[in-house]
């Protein structure tokens, strides 16, 4: 079994540096049979960071795994997220989390975005204080109470939060954000996020550390050569980035093979990390934006907001997205 690296989160709290992303795809399906086994195996080989959601709809799931493991729940750090629903409501969304999970607190809780929605879909105001509903500062204020003080959250954080938008949050915050979890890849590689969240303290977590299976970066022809030279797999390659740079990481994976391999981080040279680093700066075309994808066809907008509101830069491949302005 591997020994996995841990971060320090600003709380004290220790994280593995490589947990199982637990986002099926589609949520709503019933019990995840596949999910399930694919857990049982992951906890076989080590992992013990297990990153879900409200929205994924499988923390009973993940509960149940955690209970029938044999292992401690203290062994396990444990990350769910608040829903878009329930941002005016975060003690009953954390209280329906924990009891779903069947646990009296989880490690990490975070927003998993920074806007909220009411039950038509309409979304809340964009922080500053305009349209109806909390903003995300307010939201994070009921978090700070509701979660991190009572010892529901052993730490809280946020996701899909921009540069923009954490200098709004940080404004009104009494509690720093102990992570900020953000789509991070080769082909997105957030430096400047990076470079932000360190000076305040901020843990990055990166999901879709691969892309996905229409950006697939187990194939890049850079990242393919230096798992050649490296003598292991292109996943590897891409974990140990993105653990080189101070970030965490929370691939997805059904094959055993697969995910044990991304529990052996190997040491990349100051040379094979600025290759990496500068992909998406060298060659334009290979740099994207998956989570265009969650955009609405007609509007162009993410669960309401758009991608100004958002602060998301769009100076890159939008993968022909209908509504998005390049």
């Amino acid at each position: 079994m591997a020994k996995l690296h841990t971060f320090k989160l600003n709380t004290g709290t220790l994280m593995p540096s490589v947990g199982m992303g637990c986002w099926r795809g589609q949520p709503g399906l019933g019990p995840d049979k596949e999910l399930m086994r694919s857990l049982k195996l992951a906890i076989q080989a080590g992992y013990r960071h297990l990153d879900t959601a409200s929205m994924y709809q499988n923390e009973a799931d993940i509960g149940q795994i955690i209970k029938e493991s044999g292992v401690a729940r203290s062994d396990f750090f444990l990350t769910t997220k608040l829903g878009l629903s329930m941002h005016d409501n975060v003690e009953k969304a954390i209280d329906e989390s924990l009891d779903k999970l069947d646990t009296p607190y989880v490690d990490l809780y975070l927003m998993h975005w920074p806007q909220g929605r009411d039950s038509n879909g309409d979304a809340y105001g964009d922080g500053t204080g305009k349209g109806k509903g909390p903003t995300f500062q307010e939201t994070w204020a009921a978090m700070e109470e509701k979660c991190f003080k009572t010892g529901k959250a052993k730490a809280i954080g946020v996701s899909n939060f921009s540069v923009q938008n954490l200098e709004k949050l940080l404004q009104t915050a009494k509690v720093v954000p102990a992570v900020n979890q953000v789509e991070c890849h080769p082909y997105l590689p957030e430096l400047e996020l990076e470079a932000y969240c360190r000076e305040k303290g901020i843990h990055l977590t990166n999901y879709s550390p691969f892309g996905a299976s229409h950006l697939p970066i187990h194939a890049d022809k850079d990242i393919v050569a230096i798992a050649a030279e490296k003598n292991v797999s292109p996943g590897q390659v891409a974990l140990s980035w993105a653990v080189q740079h101070g970030h965490s990481a929370c691939p997805k994976s059904a094959n055993e093979k697969r995910m044990k391999e991304n529990l052996e981080l190997i040491k990349l040279s100051d040379v094979e990390m600025k290759r990496i680093d500068d992909i998406s700066k060298l060659d334009p075309t290979r740099r994207t934006r998956l989570n265009v994808l969650a955009c609405d066809e007609k509007t162009g907008l993410v669960f309401g907001w758009t991608l100004k509101q958002l602060g998301w830069d769009i100076g890159f491949k939008t993968l022909g997205v209908p509504g998005i302005v390049e």
